[in-house]
């Protein structure tokens, strides 16, 4: 190719620059080239010819001849002008098309959509780009629904009725023709379905699916956020009555079966509210410095068989949600609460992990058994902790930290043993525990400790006070006993010969972080007289960040650089495709402890189960697809979760408009201002238009807005005060304005 970019000492034409960039894409389809490797292939070496050749791929990328990737590079574009995927509708009308072949969002003006939905499945044609315009698409056909149903409020007139929806993917209210209504009055919540959606009308027609209840009935609002994310928020009577068929079954010829660890001092330790008690400890003294330590998780795949209809609908939900104030169980109550539950003085069916440890937390020997057992005492958090405080076992930081503002009575009263009866096994394990958690962060585990939020409520549902959970050695001696029983199962199954290929099994899986973010967090953290060391190895790296961790712990701007810092994280997932697990440092990982709650730990007991029989390998496919559902419904999970949360913390902050409250600038949009109130952690948001003292830019690079006129800088993590100006319980979404000194 290597021509000159001049001819005869005259110039390289426009015409003649665009023949060659052309012959270069079309001889090359699957080659991805950077401008200065294009500059290379084409000899332009001078500053004219480089210019022209940069404003020729500018014009070839708005032609859609040649695709631009990130970081100036540049592909031919073999991409079709039809081509099908999935459609994202937005409230504003600017709604997106994500081609199946890949590639980023494309434009789809309001009138070019066709009425899709959110989700649908579309055919979509690629518009002629017009110069200076973004890429845009038209929808030709719907392939194929979402069966989505949208929340709301009533309002019913004579003849008709329209939903008012919340939800930011419609812009228009649903028509509801009267005898669709379903009973459903002015101010209830409800729940519709879109039956069609006319050519020329502005407003789809549904249908009323269920009423929830009155607009602010806190029973209502829960259901309705449920229902929002299109989760369950009721159990089908079916399966309670075959779950209220089950049987313990604990029998003699069961126990036979088993290994019998009913005489060993066991016990569970769980929050103060929890009925599902998936996991116990059990401690014994085996020699001068040797203790037993068995990880017993409750059986529930003894109960649940594969296929059944509890089964099935266990793995449409794959995990329990967790609201402010309830929870809407995987499984049916008589199992998660009753049969399964690792209950006080009850003799339970569990599958166990059986550790032999030594003074230095070193594994001697362990073994995997289905068991019995029986726990001798249900303790909660705040009993362990306080009694580890008491005997001066505790970490120096858990002296320091603020209380939970929770009462210490719960299990000390009836005929529970008191908790001092069981200090030194206590006191054991959390040694023991300690020494696991050391090991794990000198071999490059991130420590992410944050802080919850969580609300006292009234006999109505109503927030009275907020106050902080906070992880202490209670917790974390139960979470590093059940990491150590989830890495060592794991490890069983996927640790092999290399010779051999491992069997088909479900991993919880933790990619490296997002190099640009990491890179972005280095840059952040400079203004704030930190470093982070973003190249080098994983260890390298994670030991860095821990470092980072450690150094803003107790300072004004922790709560902001975890917050950034867990930005860069990728999210964990469930694969059966093993990466290991970077948060944890561990090279296998899975979810074996929690099968009251989760489905990947069903799964996991199963194979475990049919594994140590002899078996098979499982099918990888249906193993992939089932932990691809898992990990599908445990992200929207988390969403209804925050916002319960968040519909909990505006109902907080309405009964405080006008207030004034000390703030930190938590976020920083083209929007305005998002702000966390420091003594309850309420975040809400400071509109641009209400800042009306200068004309603002958002600086995306450097988290801030900045005036251009009196050049005021608003900076993630700079310290504000703000007065409640607004609450809208409806959008969850709260008003600040700031004040000024």
């Amino acid at each position: 190719m290597g021509k000159s970019d001049k001819k005869g000492g005259k110039r390289l034409k426009k015409k003649e620059l665009v023949g060659m960039l052309m012959e270069l894409f079309r001889g090359n389809p699957t080659e991805i080239y950077d401008y200065k490797r294009i500059f290379r292939e084409l000899n332009l070496t001078t500053h004219p010819a480089k210019m022209l050749c940069m404003d020729v791929l500018e014009e070839m990328v708005l032609d859609d001849y040649i695709c631009e990737k990130k970081g100036l590079k540049f592909q031919l574009n073999t991409q079709g002008q039809v081509m099908e995927g999935t459609f994202q509708r937005k409230a504003n009308g600017k709604n997106t098309f994500i081609p199946d072949e890949g590639g980023g969002p494309i434009l789809v003006a309001e009138r070019n959509s066709a009425h899709a939905m959110d989700g649908d499945r579309v055919k979509a044609t690629l518009l002629a780009r017009r110069k200076n315009h973004v890429r845009e698409a038209e929808v030709t056909e719907i392939l194929e629904r979402r069966d989505k149903n949208f929340v709301g409020k009533l309002k019913v007139n004579k003849d008709y009725a329209f939903l008012l929806t919340e939800n930011r993917t419609l812009a228009n209210d649903i028509f509801i023709p009267k005898n669709k209504l379903k009973g459903g009055k002015t101010g209830d919540k409800a729940v519709v379905k879109i039956t069609e959606w006319p050519e020329n009308s502005k407003n789809p027609i549904g249908q009323v699916v269920d009423i929830l209840g009155q607009s602010g009935d806190n029973t209502a609002e829960m259901h309705a956020i449920l229902a929002e994310y299109g989760l369950p928020y009721t159990y089908p009577k079916a399966l309670e009555d075959a779950a209220d068929k089950i049987e313990p079954g604990i029998t003699p010829e069961e126990i036979a079966r088993r290994e019998d660890m009913r005489e060993v001092t066991t016990f569970t330790i769980d929050p103060r509210d929890a009925k599902d008690f998936d996991d116990a400890l059990s401690v014994r003294q085996l020699g001068k410095g040797l203790w037993e330590v068995g990880v017993h998780i409750a059986d529930v795949s003894h109960y649940v068989t594969e296929g059944s209809a509890i089964d099935k609908e266990a793995v449409k939900r794959a995990t329990s949600v967790y609201l402010v104030d309830r929870t809407i169980p995987m499984l049916p109550e008589r199992l998660c609460n009753f049969i399964c539950s690792l209950r006080p003085d009850e003799e339970k069916l569990a599958y166990s992990v059986i550790f032999q440890l030594n003074e230095k937390a070193e594994i001697i020997h362990w073994h995997l058994a289905h068991t019995v057992i029986k726990s001798n005492r249900r303790f909660t958090y705040e009993e362990v902790q306080a009694l580890l405080e008491a005997k001066g076992e505790a970490s120096p930081e858990d002296y320091k930290a603020p209380g939970d503002h929770v009462p210490q009575a719960s299990a000390e009263s009836g005929t529970a043993l008191p908790a001092e009866h069981f200090a030194t096994e206590l006191i054991t394990l959390n040694r023991l525990a300690k020494q696991l958690r050391e090991k794990r962060f000198a071999h490059g585990a991130i420590d992410f400790d944050r802080c919850e939020v969580r609300f006292e409520t009234d006999e109505k549902g109503r927030p009275t006070s907020v106050y902080f959970k906070v992880a202490k050695d209670a917790n974390k001696l139960v979470e590093e006993f059940m990491l150590l029983a989830n890495r060592t199962v794991a490890e069983s199954i996927g640790k092999v010969p290399k010779n051999k290929k491992a069997k088909t099994f479900p991993y919880r899986i933790h990619d490296l972080p997002d190099p640009n973010k990491l890179m972005n967090l280095s840059e952040f953290i400079v203004k704030f007289g930190y470093k982070l060391k973003t190249n080098g190895t994983k260890g390298e790296v994670s030991r860095g960040l821990n470092k980072l961790l450690t150094e803003v712990r107790g300072k004004k701007e922790q709560n902001l650089i975890e917050t950034v810092s867990l930005r860069a994280m990728m999210k964990a997932r469930y694969s059966t495709h093993n990466i290991g697990h970077y948060g944890l440092a561990f090279d296998y990982y899975t979810h074996f402890t929690s099968p009251i709650r989760r489905y990947p730990d069903i799964m996991v007991h199963r194979l475990l189960t049919r594994y140590a029989e002899g078996g098979r390998s499982g099918n990888p496919e249906k193993y992939e697809a089932l932990c691809e559902q898992s990990s599908e419904m445990e992200q929207i999970a988390a969403n209804a979760e925050r916002a319960s949360i968040k519909y909990k913390q505006v109902e907080f902050m309405s009964e405080r408009l006008g207030q004034v409250f000390d703030g930190t600038i938590s976020g920083v949009t083209e929007f305005g201002l998002y702000v966390e109130v420091n003594e309850n952690k309420c975040e809400g948001m400071v509109p641009l238009r209400d800042l009306d003292d200068d004309y603002y830019e958002f600086d995306e690079r450097n988290y801030c807005l900045w005036g251009r006129k009196h050049h005021h800088r608003y900076s993630l993590g700079d310290s504000v005060k703000i007065k409640v100006a607004r609450a809208n319980l409806d959008k969850k979404q709260l008003d600040y304005a700031l004040v000024k000194e």
